[in-house]
């Protein structure tokens, strides 16, 4: 999915203890001590061995079970002579996406809006805002074309990597194109139904939409160091990116991330951070029971699958093992999101049966192949954690 999220703090590339405990709300995001064995040393082996064979500049890597750390680290570099540490922050896009789903369904539980309301009722102007509702977008079965996959939005992209992009900007794309299938009765990626679905909660909570995610995910799950940003600034100490999506090596650490989904969700974080989330979205931490069932399977099940107006690599089938929830992965027993887009790659997975959430975010050098490279990592730690769940692989 575009957007559609490591060893011990380094010196150099190689590892270096650090005698901090990195843990919860409050305390820094640190390099764990050297781990001698255990699960520990085969998640920091594998992390190792990827970012070696995958070229990567570096990998930050959190693992926790039980809500205990198993592993925090960070390796290789953040710029030339800068060593990447497990503190440093970088983009999470589709991370935001899962938050903002937890949100529609809290307002849902309030009694504030219905899943079933159509998009008309809050953004009446909207591209098929009667047939499209905040369900459709949430589960993306909008039947919306995905902008990041037209053409000629991705020649302006890449022609403007500093250009600011407006919502409005962004769903004229979809809106240029017939739906790909009748809203409710497919499913398909689509970037655009965040944009429309992050307004629609700004209309139904009458809360700035950056405010409205402070104010029921990050403050409440103490996520301190994630935060939405209206620029391409990173809070420091940045993570900085490298890419060779428009040719040339180049760094892109502050390419604008307007794009990606909805203003006030534009979020940066660290690795700690982020397995907090993965803890959390995993655990329904913040939802009740009802409503987590429903971000898991929202009716997405059984749908998809190639049809005559939408093929196979655009419309996949969502099974029972492997869907799309409401903002979420599910993916063989794990919950998930992995983003990946102007050179940095991230995973947030977290697999109820063993209380195993894992962590990665990664960047580029110059010979990285392409695909999530976070996602690899996360796999290979899932396999050798979590033996009896097969790896979740990616969408």
């Amino acid at each position: 999915m575009l957007l559609l999220a490591a060893t011990l703090v380094a010196a150099s590339p190689a590892t270096a203890a650090v005698p901090e405990r990195a843990a919860g709300p409050g305390r820094p995001c640190v390099g764990s001590p050297p781990p001698r064995g255990g699960e520990a040393r085969e998640a920091l082996d594998i992390a190792q061995r990827v970012k070696s064979e995958q070229h990567l500049n570096s990998v930050l890597v959190r693992v926790t079970k039980d809500g205990e750390e198993v592993l925090t680290a960070g390796l290789g570099q953040s710029m030339t002579g800068v060593p990447a540490r497990p503190g440093m922050h970088f983009r999470a896009g589709s991370v935001a996406i899962v938050h903002m789903g937890i949100v529609l369904l809290q307002l849902v539980d309030e009694k504030k809006a219905r899943l079933d309301d159509p998009l008309s009722r809050w953004l009446p102007d909207a591209p098929h805002a009667d047939e499209i509702t905040l369900r459709m977008l949430g589960s993306s079965t909008s039947g919306l074309h995905d902008y990041v996959t037209d053409p000629k939005f991705l020649a302006a992209l890449e022609a403007a990597p500093f250009r600011h992009w407006t919502p409005e900007e962004l769903v004229a794309y979809p809106a240029a194109h017939p739906l790909w299938y009748e809203p409710g009765t497919g499913w398909s990626y689509s970037h655009a139904n965040f944009v429309l679905l992050g307004a629609a909660l700004e209309k139904i909570s009458g809360t700035p939409l950056d405010e409205l995610l402070q104010q029921r995910v990050m403050g409440p799950l103490g996520l301190a160091d994630t935060r939405n940003g209206f620029t391409p600034e990173i809070q420091p100490p940045v993570l900085h990116a490298f890419t060779r999506e428009r040719g040339p090596y180049e760094e892109s650490t502050f390419w604008n991330p307007s794009w990606t989904t909805a203003p006030g969700a534009v979020i940066t974080t660290h690795i700690c951070d982020l397995a907090r989330s993965a803890e959390a979205v995993g655990t329904g931490e913040l939802l009740s029971p009802a409503a987590f069932r429903t971000q898991l399977d929202p009716g997405t099940v059984g749908l998809g699958g190639g049809t005559k107006t939408c093929p196979a690599t655009v419309c996949p089938k969502n099974t029972a093992a492997r869907h799309f929830g409401l903002g979420v992965l599910v993916m063989n027993g794990w919950i998930l999101t992995n983003p990946s887009f102007s050179g940095y790659a991230a995973v947030q997975a977290y697999l109820p049966a063993e209380r195993l959430a894992i962590a990665v975010a990664t960047t580029k050098g110059k010979d990285t192949p392409d695909g999530n490279t976070a996602q690899t990592i996360m796999n290979g730690i899932a396999e050798a954690l979590a033996p009896g769940h097969p790896a979740p692989g990616g969408r």
